[in-house]
């Protein structure tokens, strides 16, 4: 089923539910929602990361240009109220007007040109293929702005509508970057009150927030995150009742909280896939086994993803042969290569490629253990010792983004963009988490993003895709399913991973 055509149903019956709950709010006398997460944001700032919490707080403080409705994948006015395609390169919006930031300056076109203009060279930022097609932005006058493009680019919407918030020019220039970061402000319905490292971030609605936002306005005050160091503190603080969500907890604990009288716990399937990055580029050493193809196929031969699936993720996992998620334009399924769970031609392919005996590796992540400790567990069944670096989320990304994780573990949402450009360019195009550098594939990558054409885009992609899993460049799993619980006090709308946004009573 398609992604998006799953998303619309499970909200449809999500909000079959609300009608029929009683309008009971979080922590009503307080006027507070409680979340805890393990996803702890180092830097705030929605350019300085790409995990999924960093993108759902931005949502909350932040707005862009544009927005992409949830249900029907309708792009809405938001920041600007038109916008119209000039040329295949350039795009002129209207601004709204009457828009404040939380300190209260105007937001106008001299925010929009900062933003654009600093991200696209900014060496800082997170995942810069998703800005790869901003060449610059032009004022013409306070209301109306210029964005123009290196080349055409179909997808642009998708980037403009959901990894573009707008920073405010005046105060992040006055304060600097550092600074901006501990204290940020935006245009969005709440304003951040408080950023304590990675432990706690809080949130108070503003009540300055402009009518006619396609988001809505908050009926919650304020919303508390708390950010832990594991699963066990998480779990803890749940069921003690000191928080009134959580997500992303182990699989096996979702028939559990279910029994829980005062407890509700949902599952759904999500665009999020769970991968495997493998140093076929030679980033941790020349020489080391994994540039050679036939260990790459050894290993992906030896990891049995569909009990992986089935055990570990559970509801309606699937085994993922593509550098995608199927749904995205783009994503061919019928042209990767597949690899089905083989371990004895696994230890004849390690044999044939000079290693009867296997070898030892490493493999850094931040994925729940289980996934890690299972893998190694396959390896180890074929002769491959793996080592486990397990890591908090922004330390694994900085260790694999500086070239120093032979195998890497983690998670990729898209960003919710249902279009490979949002997927295959930033892991196998020539960026920090390529660990390929496969120039054919960047050849076809280039090629299927600089045209309109739609079978021209098709035919690149699907090339790219069957040499990608024939050289195994990268190795996706499975999709993942996203586990959330809530206390029944909440108003609760359901949360798919698709959406970067709380579908809790925060939302009228």
């Amino acid at each position: 089923m398609r992604s998006d055509t799953w998303l619309r149903g499970a909200l449809m019956a999500a909000s079959m539910t609300l009608a029929t709950a009683a309008p009971v709010l979080a922590q009503k006398s307080a006027d507070t929602l409680r979340v805890t997460w393990r996803d702890a944001i180092p830097d705030v700032n929605p350019y300085y990361n790409s995990q999924r919490t960093g993108m759902v707080v931005a949502f909350q403080a932040f707005d862009c240009l544009v927005y992409r409705d949830p249900t029907t994948m309708e792009m809405k006015p938001a920041l600007a109220t038109s916008w119209k395609q000039v040329d295949d390169t350039t795009i002129e919006f209207t601004l709204r007007q009457g828009v404040t930031f939380h300190n209260g300056d105007p937001f106008t076109a001299d925010d929009v040109v900062y933003t654009i203009n600093t991200i696209i060279q900014d060496k800082r930022v997170a995942t810069p293929a998703y800005y790869a097609s901003y060449a610059g932005a032009e004022k013409i006058d306070d209301f109306h702005v210029r964005l123009k493009l290196t080349g055409v680019s179909p997808a642009v919407m998708e980037y403009l509508s959901m990894v573009t918030p707008i920073w405010p020019k005046a105060y992040r220039e006055k304060v600097g970057a550092d600074a901006y970061s501990r204290a940020p402000i935006g245009t969005g319905p709440y304003r951040i009150t408080k950023v304590d490292g990675t432990t706690q971030i809080d949130l108070e609605r503003y009540d300055g927030y402009y009518a006619g936002s396609p988001k809505g306005r908050p009926a919650i005050r304020y919303i508390k995150i708390h950010e832990v160091p594991d699963a066990t503190t998480e779990m803890t603080e749940f069921l003690g009742g000191k928080a009134d969500w959580i997500w992303g907890y182990n699989a096996d604990q979702f028939a559990n909280i279910a029994r829980m009288p005062n407890l509700e716990s949902l599952r759904f399937g999500t665009m999020r896939v769970h991968f495997m990055t493998i140093d076929a580029a030679g980033r941790t050493g020349a020489d080391n086994p994994l540039t050679k193809l036939k260990v790459r196929q050894a290993i992906i031969s030896a990891i049995d993803r569909g009990t992986m699936a089935k055990q570990l993720i559970q509801g309606d996992s699937k085994v993922i042969d593509t550098p995608c998620f199927p749904s995205q334009f783009g994503c061919d399924v019928t042209a990767a290569v597949k690899y089905p769970y083989d371990p004895a031609r696994a230890k004849q392919l390690l044999a044939e490629a000079g290693y009867p005996n296997g070898f030892d590796t490493e493999l850094v992540t931040y994925a729940p253990p289980q996934l890690a400790a299972t893998i190694q567990n396959y390896l180890k069944a074929v002769g491959i010792n793996l080592r486990i670096q397990q890591l908090q989320i922004g330390a694994a990304i900085q260790l694999a983004q500086s070239g120093k994780a032979p195998l890497y573990s983690g998670s990729w949402g898209s960003n919710s963009m249902n279009d490979i450009s949002a997927f295959m360019p930033n892991w196998l195009g020539p960026g920090l988490d390529d660990y390929a550098r496969d120039p054919d594939v960047h050849s076809l990558l280039k090629k299927a993003g600089g045209t309109i054409d739609p079978e021209v885009r098709r035919q690149a992609y699907s090339e790219a895709i069957r040499l990608a899993t024939e050289r195994v460049d990268f190795i996706t799993l499975f999709s993942d399913v996203r586990y959330v619980a809530h206390s029944k006090q909440l108003n609760f709308q359901g949360f798919p991973d698709d959406v970067p946004r709380f579908y809790l009573s925060t939302w009228k």
